[in-house]
């Protein structure tokens, strides 16, 4: 421990006599229950047996101080105790304290303060042993006395009771062993004003309770295990902390319960945990270790039982496993917010096949296709939860995927005549994701994706019904004069202050775009209304001269408040690209996971974009929750600015509200959401989803 100014932290090998008694020594009485609960002073009980000892002695055979052996006067005996129990009272003419040589202590303060610890003994009161020895624990239980003997005294005016005490030294040191976890700081601020002054058990007791509430409070298991004072006043604790000495895996079949062989390799399961060899034990690592296993999504059950080993201070940590089936077919079905119309409006069918644990390393692999009316998604992932090798939980995720889309966001309101427009992308990808910190986390990812539209028909279209562009390199012309630029047809400018860049394309049907992702999510806790903030970059690199240049940012809030029996829920989200970017990748407003009140993409689409929303919400029963929402939402007046300009040729307003009333519904599958709105435009829609608004 480092030193103080007004704590001195030595050692010594010098100690008090041991705790045992010698063989000629009398029996020990108990000791007061406020010491013998965390204080092994062997000098306490000591003093208490001798005192006993010495009451029994010397009070029945007074006087005992005189020469003169002529009978005592009869006042001094008063019978029996008037309660019944028995023992002969003494009438006690005088009561004094002084040290352990009869001589009046050197400190006043000691003297007052054994006095006042003196409740049954007062001069003209007739005592029993019983109330005598009581007040001797008294004394030495006020906790500066090491020892407190009566000793009557037969005088002329009556028997004379005297308590003869020894305080405790005075303080100057601390020795403290084995304390590996507590801060030095914690001893030192504990004892920094009780420097010289004299050593008092009452709070050395309180310093012990609250070294072991330490340990309790933080999970730990430790206590002060023996404490004594060693000659020159120095004080030592001896501090027993529990020690992991070994941790041992062991699976259990998910059926029986008894010892099998896993799968998984147990170095995966290991490296997961906080909890290490030659640690101190603490029971809320432990017990986040367990909730991180589980989280890992391969077992069924996890347990972690101690085991002490023998008697030392160390114990083995023995982990039951039971392992979920790493792997498996299934199918399902949903709905796409991208398709309004139609009998079988946006429903979905899915069929997939995922394994939890390849090569029992806790490696996953998904396949899946999805297939609607007129979408498609198939798609193909492999992640490594954690890097081998890496010590800051890094993942990593690698992608393929081949999607057919409506584009109806962006492009709907297409003639009858005509049918929808599909837009078509293959992703491939590359994404590394690490926590930062606890509650916020980051992913790096390089992407390559192709994108273009097609008709009902599957072929290529490279302009919608109103001669809107579909791509960011549909054909256009430019001509110059005198340093101006003078525009035919449709062209997109990308400005980069100051230098203006015009954009020659060649009318290619389909985007090539490579990617570079930086994405930042913090979040208070997995509850939907607690706080998150998402905040996400993207920048197209145009290696090649065909590909797409463009940055997109974009932003996420979501904070939840508890008012009563009902909660309030905020959300803003918004968002601004810059560059040559096809006009399908633009900001679509409206809809169920938007503006409700509106179809997906009615109020607009646009190179930025700001959405705002309230919702109150309430548990009715069972359930079941109701819910009373608004919603805001506009492309801040970026609309014509969007290649081709789609929301505009479609009549879109730019921005619009909703309001209405729903209900929600937990289910396996997520929240249930039925909501009815209305929107600016006096129109009213139904709008069903599962999950919450992203």
């Amino acid at each position: 421990m480092r030193r103080s100014r007004d704590v001195r932290f030595v050692s010594s090998d010098v100690k008090l006599p041991s705790a045992s008694a010698s063989a000629s020594a009398p029996a020990r009485a108990p000791a007061p229950a406020l010491l013998s609960a965390a204080l092994p002073f062997a000098h306490i009980g000591r003093a208490i047996d001798a005192a006993a000892h010495r009451l029994g002695a010397c009070l029945p055979r007074v006087p005992v101080a005189r020469a003169d052996t002529a009978p005592p006067p009869p006042v001094r005996r008063h019978g029996k105790d008037a309660g019944g129990g028995g023992e002969e009272r003494v009438l006690i003419s005088e009561v004094a304290v002084r040290g352990k040589d009869g001589e009046p202590l050197e400190r006043p303060e000691l003297e007052a303060a054994a006095a006042a610890a003196l409740r049954a003994c007062r001069p003209n009161v007739a005592l029993t042993v019983r109330e005598v020895q009581e007040d001797v624990h008294r004394v030495v239980e006020s906790g500066l006395f090491r020892s407190c003997m009566p000793v009557a005294v037969d005088t002329r005016d009556g028997i004379r009771l005297v308590f003869e005490v020894e305080p405790n030294q005075d303080f100057h040191g601390l020795v403290c062993e084995g304390a590996n976890m507590l801060p030095s700081k914690f001893l030192e601020d504990a004892f920094r004003d009780r420097h010289g002054k004299i050593i008092n058990i009452r709070h050395l007791d309180q310093v012990i309770k609250s070294v072991n509430g330490w340990y309790q409070e933080r999970g730990l298991t430790g206590l002060v295990s023996y404490a004594e004072i060693l000659s020159g006043g120095i004080l030592r604790l001896q501090v027993s902390e529990a020690e992991v000495n070994n941790i041992n895996i062991r699976f259990l079949d998910r059926k029986t319960g008894e010892p099998t062989v896993g799968k998984t390799q147990p170095e995966t399961i290991l490296r997961q945990l906080t909890t290490k060899k030659g640690q101190a034990y603490n029971r809320a690592q432990v017990k986040r270790d367990v909730e991180t296993i589980l989280t890992m999504g391969i077992m069924e059950d996890v347990t972690i039982i101690p085991q002490p080993v023998g008697d030392s201070n160390k114990v083995d940590l023995v982990m039951n496993l039971v392992e979920r089936p790493s792997g498996g077919f299934s199918a399902g079905g949903g709905i796409s917010s991208g398709i309004t119309n139609g009998p079988l409006s946006g429903l979905i069918g899915s069929f997939a096949y995922s394994h939890r644990n390849v090569f029992g390393r806790n490696k996953k692999l998904n396949l899946s296709l999805e297939r609607g009316q007129i979408d498609s998604i198939f798609r193909l992932n492999f992640t490594d939860p954690w890097i081998d090798g890496d010590n800051k939980r890094t993942s990593r995720t690698v992608m393929v995927q081949n999607s057919r889309t409506p584009g109806t966001l962006v492009h709907g309101g297409d003639h009858p005549d005509h049918g929808p427009i599909t837009i078509g992308r293959v992703t491939a990808g590359v994404e590394y994701s690490r926590p930062f910190r606890p509650k916020w986390s980051g992913t790096l990812g390089l992407i390559f994706q192709h994108a273009g539209a097609r008709d009902d028909k599957s072929n290529p279209v490279i302009r919608d019904f109103y001669n809107s562009q579909l791509t960011a390199r549909s054909p256009f012309s430019v001509s110059y004069f005198l340093g101006f630029h003078m525009f035919r047809h449709t062209i997109n400018i990308v400005v980069f202050f100051p230098i203006f860049i015009t954009l020659h394309c060649s009318g290619n049907a389909s985007d090539d775009t490579l990617l570079a992702k930086f994405e930042s999510i913090y979040t208070d806790s997995g509850d939907h209304s607690s706080t998150m903030f998402v905040f996400n970059v993207e920048q197209g690199l145009p290696v090649l001269p065909e590909w797409l240049s463009f940055n997109r940012v974009t932003a996420r809030l979501r904070q939840g408040y508890e008012i009563g029996p009902a909660r309030l829920l905020l959300s803003a989200s918004g968002g601004h690209v810059e560059g040559n970017f096809p006009p399908h990748e633009a900001f679509a407003i409206g809809g169920t996971n938007s503006v409700r009140g509106y179809e997906e993409g009615a109020v607009g689409s646009g190179r930025s974009y700001a959405v705002g929303s309230g919702e109150v919400s309430c548990r009715m029963f069972g359930p079941l929750e109701g819910v009373i929402f608004g919603d805001y939402g506009s492309d801040l007046g970026s609309g014509p600015k969007v290649p081709g300009d789609p929301a505009g040729a479609r009549g879109k307003p730019g921005s619009g509200y909703g309001y209405g009333v729903g209900v929600r519904v937990d289910s396996p599958l997520g929240p249930l959401r039925l909501e009815y709105a209305f929107n600016d435009k006096q129109a009213r829609r139904f709008h069903f989803a599962v999950g919450y608004r992203n």
